[in-house]
């Protein structure tokens, strides 16, 4: 006895829908997810302001806020030393190391002929080059010796003021010398030293 046909064609059709439904529940593809197409996120750089560096550090001494004072001079055989100091007059502490530069003045203020030798040894000792703080209202000091009496080649006259540089500045410093400093050109320059120790009096 034959069995009916459709009898055959429902377990065929079972195998095939199987089929079916176990290839489309493979894993989904890279471009898709459970919940539907996937996001891809771009993300862009961004651009932080960089602050400028601060200054750091302690200010410089400079001419606006030092001033310049005349300490006195003496003298021996031959050659006399002469004093000078730097205040600090402005409200911050500033530093300064080296050697002030130096210009003879006439009594109009006009430059005379100078020549500076900046020494760490001089007549009166050592004076070695040393970073020195100085705060408001303090001093730093130099001394300078000059030769008396004529030198054969070199003018020598009597100045009435000294014009001073301050160590890293280029700006001037002008101070008078009361009774006159005779000077033949050539002259020593210490270092600045802390407070009026450079010059004794």
């Amino acid at each position: 006895m034959r069995r009916p046909v459709c009898a055959l064609a429902v377990p065929l059709a079972a195998v095939l829908l199987a089929a079916c439904g176990s290839k489309s529940s493979s894993t989904p593809s890279a471009a898709t997810t459970a919940s539907g197409p996937a996001t891809v996120t771009v993300t862009r750089p961004t651009t932080t302001p960089v602050p400028r560096p601060k200054p750091s550090g302690m200010p410089l001494c400079r001419a606006g806020t030092l001033a310049l004072s005349f300490r006195g001079q003496q003298g021996a055989t031959g050659h006399g030393e002469l004093g000078f100091a730097l205040r600090n007059t402005g409200s911050a502490t500033c530093r300064t190391r080296g050697f002030p530069g130096i210009l003879w003045l006439d009594k109009a203020g006009h430059g005379l002929p100078t020549t500076a030798k900046h020494v760490t040894t001089d007549m009166a000792g050592s004076v070695p080059v040393v970073a020195l703080t100085v705060p408001p209202g303090g001093k730093v000091s130099f001394r300078v010796f000059v030769t008396h009496g004529a030198v054969p080649g070199l003018p020598c006259t009597t100045a009435a003021g000294l014009q001073v540089i301050p160590p890293n500045d280029t700006a001037t410093l002008n101070v008078s010398i009361p009774d006159g400093a005779y000077e033949c050109k050539e002259t020593t320059v210490s270092p600045l030293r802390p407070g009026t120790a450079a010059f004794s009096g």
